[in-house]
């Protein structure tokens, strides 16, 4: 019998937008039993936190963790080997890059593997695993924590370059280009952006991200975390039209629990059977019948204390009962104000399990920044949102999810700048209307629909499980020896 190809999954120091202060560490994709025999590649600061989720996710004796520490005196990530560390979304890129360190241990990690690997799925920001596979002879996709979506998009962005008169074909001359303040996606003429939801990223992030394009394009595949229900006419635009080929795999965090009954507390030491003080506040509410919004901002994005403060001041104005995950530093909301909302409201400083809360039957709306994972989270679980997009593709997010999904209330700044200034009054309209207005009950039965679709991709005999299936099938070498 031919034996199990050995799937070796690069995943270092963890990037990607995850639920509020989660422990440090990646997402992993579903496990099945007998598929594949899998090679997690990790730091230690991240091995507890893939250990316990491969338990979760019944794994068994078909994964295997190797840990890759960085030499003494070498150049480790600035704020240790997770993305929580990094103090704002702007020094990100030279976490990404410190990363390339661990280059010289893994290929020797990489060609040690016995039986030898079959194919390599590395985190794009990891661009540097790639060349690494190549030169072994072993097949690499990507993967991206993005949505298929916002790959086209920017795709389209990188060719035309909006905004820019001397070289986009859009515009005759400077003066048109300067006038023109939004731009259409050629292949897909619904989909028009305002030039401000568009605005490049930093220097040290645009060379990054052309290194991980090179990545991508060299790669045999690309992996997402979504699903063809979801996103199918951008997934067949980018396998007929851009490539590689994209394998749609998600959601992941809805197929690790439909392969186990564990906890979601379970840290790999102990189960956690006290309930946590924000679980029980919303039990609490559900008792009374009252449904909450969760708001949660991300993890990178700095908010302002004036900022967090017209958010809470917009919250109370809604009279909306909220739970409010802010980071540990976010700590005047102004005086007395959490003594003000007892009752309606709960802030929280400590790590929270968002998945759990946006499964809670009574969170009926989500305030976020539109991080890819978080808006599929909240698909996932049924829950729309009101969508405040801060940086990167998050604007990009924010598009799909009101406009082509109708799921969502956009929050809009008062100077029309991303990460710009978002007054009070801005909150409550956009959260009384996602709670409170017709519009938000109509966007709830949509999403509602969705979340059935989700649910069917991750089953069994789903899309999402034959795109595995097919991945591997169609990339890995077996060893029949």
């Amino acid at each position: 019998m031919p034996s199990l190809p050995r799937a070796s999954r690069s995943h270092l120091p963890a990037h990607g937008e995850r639920p509020h202060d989660a422990a440090a560490g990646p997402r992993l994709p579903p496990a099945r039993p007998g598929l594949a025999a899998v090679t997690f590649v990790t730091t230690p600061g991240n091995a507890a936190f893939v250990r316990a989720a491969l338990r979760r996710g019944g794994a068994g004796d078909d994964a295997a963790v190797l840990e890759l520490a960085y030499q003494a005196g070498g150049h480790a990530p600035a704020g240790g080997e997770a993305a929580e560390g990094v103090a704002s979304a702007s020094s990100f890129a030279a976490f990404a890059e410190a990363t390339s360190a661990l280059r010289p241990r893994f290929e020797e990690e990489l060609a040690a593997l016995r039986p030898p690997a079959s194919l390599l799925v590395a985190d794009g920001f990891l661009y540097w695993a790639h060349a690494s596979a190549a030169a072994l002879g072993v097949p690499s996709v990507s993967f991206l924590g993005t949505s298929a979506f916002a790959h086209v998009v920017r795709e389209a962005c990188v060719r035309d370059k909006p905004g820019a008169p001397a070289s986009s074909p859009q515009f005759d001359d400077a003066t048109t280009a300067a006038t023109t303040t939004y731009y259409t996606v050629p292949e897909f003429p619904h989909l028009q952006f305002s030039l401000r939801d568009l605005v490049p990223p930093p220097l040290p992030m645009i060379d990054l991200d052309a290194k991980m394009a090179a990545a991508v394009a060299a790669s045999r595949g690309l992996v997402i975390n979504t699903f063809h229900d979801l996103e199918g006419r951008y997934i067949e635009h980018w396998n007929q039209h851009i490539g590689p080929k994209v394998w749609a795999i998600g959601p992941l965090w809805l197929a690790q629990q439909s392969s186990s009954s564990s906890s979601f507390f379970d840290t790999g030491s102990q189960q956690l059977h006290t309930k946590p003080s924000w679980m029980q506040w919303l039990d609490d509410m559900a008792a009374a019948g009252k449904s909450v919004l969760y708001i949660s901002l991300g993890t990178l994005a700095a908010i302002s204390q004036a900022q967090l403060k017209e958010v809470a001041d917009g919250l109370d104005r809604a009279g909306v009962n909220f739970l409010w995950a802010v980071r540990p530093d976010n700590a005047d909301l102004g005086m007395g104000y959490e003594e003000r909302v007892v009752g309606r409201g709960k802030v929280v400083r400590e790590w929270v399990d968002q998945r759990q809360i946006l499964r809670h039957p009574y969170v009926r709306g989500f305030l976020s920044h539109c991080g890819w994972n978080s808006v599929l989270e909240s698909i996932a679980a049924g829950v729309p949102l009101v969508a405040w997009p801060c940086e990167f593709e998050q604007p990009i997010n924010a598009k799909f999810v009101v406009d082509e999904l109708r799921i969502g209330v956009r929050v809009h700044v008062s100077d029309g700048v991303i990460g710009g200034f978002v007054k009070s009054e801005e909150i409550t309209r956009a959260v009384k209307e996602l709670m409170f207005g017709e519009a938000g009950t109509a966007m709830a039965l949509r999403v509602t629909e969705i979340a059935a679709q989700a649910q069917l991709a991750v089953s069994d005999g789903g899309s999402s499980w034959k795109e595995v299936e097919e991945m591997i099938s169609e990339l890995c070498v077996v060893d029949n020896a």
